[in-house]
């Protein structure tokens, strides 16, 4: 189990036409957007904050059969390690494979030890669950708190069973001991310095310009498979793997600030009572009742008053949303070393 904890959450709001026009004078005060570079980078940081008490997992605990905290398996130089791609329904817990319908899928890694006969299956994934990743909690004194981070989880064993008739058990390639253990100090890397969970992808249009990128649990496999293929594991062109994502679309997202410029003093009340009552829609405690009405509400803001407050690397952005506004994508990603793959960016 590799954690600490932190804070994330987002939420929605409608307002009339006039309210509007006075929000974009708001932000052409306060846009920098001339100066922002497209996509934005994630941001690594030094290290983990330490963990938020307010921000709670949930029904299920983050990591509960990890490995101690920033550990990982050792193996000598010159094993054979079969990797593996899995994946699961999202929240199939709580929903079974209803998720894995819309192609709503959650990826993790497999690694085999043909010496040893030790497996180990790695997931990157929130530890405060996905709906606190992805929308603020909206406290007492009219402020944001975000419960979002997310952190590598490695346990002994493969559930092959379950990932194979759930989703996708696939061979993917084969690595050294030594590799493994390079692997796993970038693993170490990564899971410390890349510490918050983001869920969607904000684009221009579908196929368009990115203003954003995700950053989440199949992002992570994708950088751990080039982080294997960097070190020189080869992998099995003929198998083609799918990934997740959830897109935003948006005119030029506008730059608002971060906590401290947006709700410390000086400011703008408008601003701040809007993104409030935005944010207020998503709230993860509401009962299931009133949570489907302030999403139907949500709904109307973004498809009718085009609008959606964003957050990014602890900074908040105003996206002027267009149509399709929302949307899920299932895409092909070649592995690396094979025809039509890409190279991530090296965040």
């Amino acid at each position: 189990m590799w954690v600490t904890q932190m804070n994330l959450h987002l939420t929605f709001k409608m307002a009339a036409v006039g309210r509007l026009v006075l929000m974009w004078s708001c932000l052409a005060v306060t846009g920098i957007a001339s100066a922002i570079e497209w996509p934005v980078p994630y941001r690594r940081f030094s290290s983990r904050p330490p963990a938020n008490p307010y921000c709670q997992a949930g029904v299920i605990p983050f990591c509960p059969t990890g490995r101690e905290a920033n550990t990982m398996p050792t193996f000598q130089a010159t094993d054979i390690i079969e990797v593996y791609a899995l994946k699961a329904p999202v929240w199939e817990f709580k929903f079974g494979d209803l998720l894995a319908k819309f192609h709503i899928m959650h990826d993790a890694i497999g690694f085999k030890n043909l010496n040893t006969g030790l497996n180990y299956t790695m997931e990157w994934y929130e530890l405060f669950q996905l709906f606190n990743c992805t929308f603020a909690h909206v406290l007492p004194n009219k402020t944001l708190e975000w419960c979002n981070q997310g952190a590598t989880c490695i346990y002994d064993g493969i559930d092959d069973i379950h990932w194979s008739q759930n989703g996708t058990l696939a061979k993917v390639a084969d690595i050294t001991g030594q590799m493994f253990n390079d692997f796993a100090q970038w693993t170490l890397w990564d899971n410390k310095t890349g510490i918050f969970y983001e869920t969607w992808t904000v684009e221009n249009e579908p196929g368009g310009k990115m203003w954003f990128d995700s950053f989440d649990c199949a992002s992570f496999v994708l950088r751990a498979f080039q982080k294997i293929g960097d070190l020189g594991g080869k992998f099995n062109n003929s198998v083609h793997l799918n990934y997740t994502r959830i897109h935003l679309y948006s005119n030029e997202p506008q730059y608002l600030g971060n906590a401290s410029t947006l709700f410390g003093p000086g400011q703008n009340q408008t601003l701040v009572n809007d993104m409030l009552a935005f944010y207020g829609h998503f709230q993860s405690h509401q009962s299931i009742g009133h949570l489907m009405e302030s999403l139907a509400e949500a709904y109307e803001e973004v498809y009718t008053s085009h609008r959606f407050y964003f957050f990014y690397n602890f900074e908040y952005w105003f996206l002027p949303m267009v149509e399709p506004y929302i949307k899920l994508t299932y895409y092909d990603v070649p592995l690396p070393g094979t025809q039509g793959y890409r190279r991530l960016p090296d965040y």
